[in-house]
């Protein structure tokens, strides 16, 4: 059974980085589609970036685009979120996510992913 396990939150001064990690363990990750996710208090869980099972497709929502990235290393079966730039407004726990493949492609949508780490906090402030 696949399990995920986030590191690497923290309090960052804004316009700061953080590099997000996740290790998954009991399948092969390169078999699924991946993705970060965050939710704020009060609202709804919302989608960050996501990669296609093949590597080859990323789709990061508008608000963190040009600033986060995706990855894989398929030799350790981890994800990483970098994240650059960092405002008030990225504050939330972070949650990586798998789930099947959907034949080279990624959605920013909780519902195509089944898998979910037990997220980590990510806090952007002075």
């Amino acid at each position: 059974q696949l399990q995920l396990v986030e590191a690497g939150g923290g309090l960052v001064q804004p316009g700061g980085s953080l590099r997000l990690s996740c290790a998954a363990s009991g399948v092969r990750l390169r078999d699924y589609t991946i993705g970060w996710f965050r939710q704020a208090p009060g609202k709804e869980r919302e989608g960050v970036s996501c990669m296609a099972s093949n590597s080859a497709f990323t789709k990061n929502s508008d608000s963190v685009k040009g600033r986060f990235t995706i990855s894989r290393d398929n030799a350790k079966n981890t994800v990483d979120l970098q994240m650059n730039s960092l405002k008030p407004e990225d504050t939330a726990v972070y949650y990586c996510a798998a789930g099947p493949s959907l034949f080279g492609l990624c959605v920013l949508s909780p519902r195509h992913f089944g898998s979910w780490g037990q997220g980590t906090q990510v806090t952007v402030s002075s």
